[in-house]
């Protein structure tokens, strides 16, 4: 297997996709010797999805697993497991929570030296540097709201990309992909484009090591490549997020003649309700909680109905008789397709026997109005509503809304069900204005899982920390599918490397088209469908039958 060193790695977007090539056939082509993350509930989320890959090649994942992520089994409990406390002391070994900068270089490279020191034969063999470096500082909205911001363009995390080229000029990988957002092509830093910049300090490497700097989407030449050659667009890749990121590809110079180019092959579209339509249909909650009956939400509702009918927008309500619950940490209530699209086959596990992470939050009453109203809107309009959309009595309370020059006109959004999703960023964490659920019945924003759907992460892949936490991990990270197709270019580009299966030799779903093959299944092996199940009507079922 190739080694892998995840840098600024999330709670590890770029880190599955590219664990994920083989394992569908037993031949896994990436190993991750080490990742550094500085956050603590990402590093253990690291750590657990460490231990799941571990379980995984090993064999079958035991229902201690499961167990653990449908909360049935704690903490102490699922580690305490001798094949578990053992797997997780390989791991710690190998997942660093470290603040990568000048105070943490020498014990980085302490690291990284002994990681790649016992994953390689031959100092000449191949390895990968992946990772995407701190993008808030390069992020259009991170920008407008730091317009007046003296100290703006001394904030450290402008020039963290210098951490991760330093590191390649250390251990020269033979391949690097660097990630970060579209946002960094337009940065600029005491007058000079923070792009060009990188661009600049790739050819000043140490000790004249050169690379050559490829384009994921566009077949040119290094020298002849604009930089929008480099902006992938997810959503163009089988990705239901219209996600727009700058990737980098660097080739060591003397691996370029004989490294083929390979740039992604265009995916079938995946829109909203081809991710998350079959989850439990759930509820908001309201805050600040006064009564979060079922009878009393059911009021509020009904005042967003009224509402919609005074509009003159027809109403659709496809089962009057339907109590929801505002969700669970885990919910058994959940039936799996019996004819599962490609994209299910990537996301689905039946093994956990129902969903995670699928708890709604709780809104203000007159937010849980507008969310309803507007995610009818939406279905009239097709299209996103803007805050004009909304009738008066819906307005938020701000002096400036009503006016011609109205600022943030989409500061509410619906997520439309025909199309891909817009970009979830961490931001989501902190309130659900951006992401309200196209269902109006449901009233109410993302959850969780759904985020994570819309970023192609595996339904079995366990977030940790709070809620809040776990947001803010999903909005950070790369999209696992996008990256498993990047990887799967990245094993042409090397062969497989000097000595391993050449990649024209590969066994069908290895290497190429994500969805070819019928026995590609994705990091989840999916079992024969289908999976369950009527519906519970215990304490984490999301519906039952309203008297």
């Amino acid at each position: 297997m190739i080694p892998v060193v995840d840098l600024f790695a999330g709670p590890g977007g770029l880190n599955e996709g590219f664990s994920s090539v083989g394992e569908e056939n037993s031949k896994p082509v990436f190993n991750t010797v080490a990742s550094f993350e500085m956050d603590k509930y990402a590093h253990q989320t690291l750590v657990l999805r460490g231990v799941y890959r571990r379980l995984k090649r090993h064999g079958e994942i035991p229902q201690s697993y499961y167990e653990y992520i449908r909360g049935s089994k704690t903490w102490a409990q699922f580690s305490s497991i001798p094949e578990i406390a053992a797997l997780l002391e390989e791991v710690s070994a190998e997942v660093h929570q470290i603040e990568l900068g000048p105070e943490t270089q020498s014990l980085t490279d302490s690291l990284i030296r002994s990681a790649l020191a016992d994953a390689l034969k031959d100092e000449k063999d191949d390895w990968v540097l992946i990772g995407g470096p701190p993008c808030q500082a390069y992020s259009l909205v991170g920008r407008s709201r730091r317009t007046k911001d003296k100290d703006f363009e001394k904030d450290k995390k402008h020039f963290l990309y210098r951490e991760y080229l330093r590191i390649i000029g250390e251990f020269a990988p033979s391949i690097f992909v660097m990630e970060n957002v579209k946002g960094l092509l337009s940065s600029t830093n005491a007058g000079s484009k923070v792009f060009e910049l990188i661009l600049e300090d790739l050819t000043r490497l140490k000790g004249g090591l050169e690379y050559e700097i490829r384009s994921m989407v566009v077949d040119n030449q290094s020298g002849s490549l604009r930089p929008q050659d480099f902006v992938i667009r997810a959503e163009n890749y089988g990705i239901p997020q219209r996600r727009h990121r700058v990737i980098l590809v660097g080739v060591r110079k003397d691996l370029a003649d004989r490294s083929p180019t390979a740039t992604l092959t265009a995916r079938e579209s995946v829109s909203v309700r081809d991710a998350i339509e079959g989850l439990p249909k759930i509820r908001s909650g309201i805050a600040p909680v006064r009564d979060n009956s079922w009878d009393y939400w059911r009021g509020v509702r009904r005042r967003m109905r009224d509402r919609v009918k005074e509009s003159g927008v027809a109403l659709r309500i496809a089962n009057r008789r339907q109590v929801l619950t505002t969700g669970a940490p885990f919910l058994r209530s959940y039936i799996a397709p019996h004819d599962p699209t490609e994209y299910e086959k990537w996301i689905l596990d039946p093994a956990i026997a129902g969903v995670t992470l699928h708890e709604a939050r709780r809104h203000m009453e007159k937010d849980l109005e507008r969310y309803g109203y507007l995610a009818y809107r939406a279905m009239e309009l097709k299209r996103n509503p803007t805050l004009l959309d909304l009738p008066e009595t819906l307005q938020p309370a701000h002096e400036n809304v009503g006016k011609e020059d109205t600022p943030f006109l989409d500061r509410f959004r619906v997520q439309l069900w025909e199309t891909p999703a817009t970009t979830v960023v961490s931001h989501i964490a902190k309130d659900g204005h951006y992401y309200i659920h196209p269902d109006p019945e449901q009233m109410r924003s993302l959850t969780v899982r759904e985020a994570a759907r819309l970023q192609s992460f595996p339904d079995n892949y366990f977030f940790k920390g709070s809620r809040t936490q776990q947001y803010s991990q999903v909005g950070n990270a790369v999209p696992p599918l996008l990256a498993r197709q990047i990887a799967e270019k990245v094993a042409l580009m090397l062969g497989l490397g000097e000595g391993r299966q050449p990649a024209d030799q590969l066994q069908a779903g290895t290497v190429g088209s994500v969805y070819e093959g019928s026995q590609l299944l994705g990091p989840a092996a999916v079992a024969p469908w289908p999976l369950s199940t009527e519906p519970r009507t215990d304490a984490t079922s999301s519906l039952v039958t309203e008297a």
